[in-house]
């Protein structure tokens, strides 16, 4: 859950209430700099955060994104440095995540979306000498970006349950490597399921974004409680400038602006800037055209209310958002997640 939504108050409870909360380093410094009326870095943020989130117990870690490039490596030494009890990594494959930093008692988890990837994660980590602590399996059922090409998202080959047999075979050929799933997981039948089938345990985002500790603003989770199953779609052209699929709400104000070409192009914050020809992070699709993308960064940093009235809002969330009716605190999700209580019916 990046940019904001998933700070120190939301992975502070899920670490509380027995679970590992997952800290976003998207847009961290920004965010981290609003909130302490100074300047904070990159590095610095990381290590805040990730500190505050393992203050009251528990464990705690943090999800880099590989496609945030500029800000890829002081994010995994402030979060290894704070004693994050794991880095998930993913939007990309980070082949290059155990030679940053020694990750001391740090696990390094990456997120794949098919065996294929783990395989070539293990024969890179290797030579780096290092295994994968876990990994993450990631279908396509899943908020935010999308390991698949926008014509593979429905197929039946992708569907979680079919994914997950190769990777657990590829996780047992390189030692055992603990798969937690993620995409599409939302009841306490749905973990129970998976784990029936041999996962060691499960990754949930759009049931912590509706919680009352979540960083989104309000009229983020609104939207998630108003939303139907028609107003959840995965955007592309316009869509993010990652390139990747990336499910949202469709009354997004920015996605809305974005299809209307109400937004000029423009490109201020510079998480995604890719390296031009001289080596300088300058080139980002969002910041030339608006035709086939939208502004990731200013939407999403305003559903956090990082921009309040500068910045439309952009909410994504996971294709089941529009079973959420209500905003409640972590404690109770938890404890329905975990068969404590018996969730109402939906």
């Amino acid at each position: 859950m990046g940019v904001g939504v998933s700070l120190s108050p939301l992975a502070g409870a899920v670490a509380r209430e027995g679970g590992i909360g997952v800290v976003s380093s998207a847009c961290l410094d920004r965010l981290v700099s609003k909130r302490n009326n100074k300047k904070i870095n990159t590095y610095e943020a990381a290590y805040e955060e990730v500190s505050l989130a393992k203050k009251s117990g528990g464990f705690a870690g943090i999800n880099i994104m590989v496609a945030l490039v500029r800000d890829y490596e002081d994010s995994v030494k402030g979060s290894i440095d704070a004693g994050a009890d794991c880095i998930i990594s993913g939007a990309g494959l980070p082949m290059g995540l155990p030679a940053i930093r020694p990750a001391g008692d740090t696990a390094l988890i990456p997120i794949v979306s098919s065996a294929r990837a783990l395989e070539l994660i293990c024969k890179k980590w290797e030579r780096l000498g290092y295994r994968p602590d876990a990994v993450v399996l990631e279908g396509p059922l899943a908020g935010g970006h999308l390991g698949f090409k926008i014509d593979q998202i429905d197929l039946e080959s992708n569907k979680l349950e079919n994914l997950f047999p190769p990777v657990k075979d590829m996780a047992m050929k390189y030692g055992d490597i603990p798969v937690i799933v993620a995409g599409g997981i939302y009841t306490h039948a749905d973990i129970m399921r998976f784990l029936k089938m041999g996962a060691n345990g499960v990754q949930m985002g759009t049931r912590f974004l509706a919680t009352e500790e979540s960083s989104a603003t309000e009229t983020y989770k609104d939207a998630v409680v108003a939303a139907k199953d028609e107003d959840i779609i995965v955007a592309h052209r316009p869509g993010s400038p990652c390139g990747l699929p990336f499910r949202i709400i469709k009354q997004s104000p920015m996605y809305v602006s974005s299809v209307k070409r109400l937004r000029p192009p423009k490109c201020d914050k510079g998480y995604v800037l890719l390296k031009d020809g001289e080596g300088k992070f300058t080139r980002c699709p969002a910041k030339e055209s608006n035709e086939n993308c939208f502004c990731i960064c200013n939407g999403l940093l305003s559903s956090a209310g990082y921009n309040p009235g500068k910045e439309e809002p952009l909410y994504t969330v996971g294709t089941n958002a529009s079973r959420v009716d209500e905003i409640i605190p972590v404690k109770k999700l938890m404890a329905e997640l975990s068969g404590k209580v018996l969730a109402a019916a939906s």
